[in-house]
């Protein structure tokens, strides 16, 4: 008898742009947003919406990456985007 390994499946995220590996006790945007200076914060924020737009189209889906840099951008403009 041959024993084969079961094929690992990678579990897709329910929410791509905010999924749950971020999420515990305390988000790991709040805590971001807790150490991190306001100016700091805005920073962290335009570099990943910028990030996220540099690589559009190369790694994950477009319209994943366009949302991702979104997310990041609503937050330069002081909107909470989990509401």
């Amino acid at each position: 008898m041959v024993r084969t390994k079961p094929k690992k499946t990678k579990k897709k995220p329910t929410n791509a742009v905010n999924p749950s590996h971020y999420k515990g006790d305390i988000e790991c945007i709040d805590a971001l947003r807790t150490c991190l200076t306001p100016e700091e914060f805005q920073g962290y924020c335009k570099g990943s919406a910028l990030a996220y737009l540099w690589r559009h189209g190369k790694k994950d889906d477009p319209v994943q990456e366009a949302n991702k840099a979104s997310w990041y951008v609503k937050w330069l403009c002081n909107i909470d985007p989990r509401n």
